[in-house]
């Protein structure tokens, strides 16, 4: 089944050059990229988006981070889409992510840690949403 779902190379894999790896990756495993745009996240921007994780401990530091540097935020458009791009990222702590995915190759630690991905249809309505009206999409 074909769907949509929002990445975004976080600050930390942009500043190690690893854009044009991480976008191959998305390619190699036939998620389209059909959006992509690169920003400077503002702090209230962030916060909105990562609204849903206010109460958790580590809502300052992960905004604090987000806006430490410019972003690419992209959609992605193929089967399973979701699924493949959560299993591409890996485990959201690199230490812990199998070899082969962009966290292991990317990533620094469980804060710094490359790529987000949508984790449900629900989270990538609305993620996608947040960045890219639909008349920007292609595909």
């Amino acid at each position: 089944m074909s769907e949509r779902t929002l990445a975004i190379i976080k600050p930390d894999a942009v500043k190690k050059h690893a854009i044009g790896d991480i976008i191959a990756r998305y390619e190699k495993a036939s998620l389209k990229p059909v959006a992509i745009r690169m920003m400077q996240f503002s702090k209230s921007t962030v916060e909105g988006f990562y609204a849903v994780h206010k109460a958790r401990p580590f809502f300052d530091s992960l905004c604090t981070f987000m806006v430490s540097g410019p972003v690419v935020v992209l959609v992605l458009q193929g089967d399973n889409a979701i699924k493949k791009n959560r299993e591409l990222m890996g485990a959201t702590d690199p230490a812990k992510a199998e070899a082969g995915t962009i966290r292991k190759a990317h990533g620094t630690n469980i804060e710094f840690n490359a790529v987000h991905g949508s984790d449900s249809p629900e989270a990538a309505t609305f993620e996608i949403s947040y960045f890219f009206p639909q008349m920007e999409l292609v595909g």
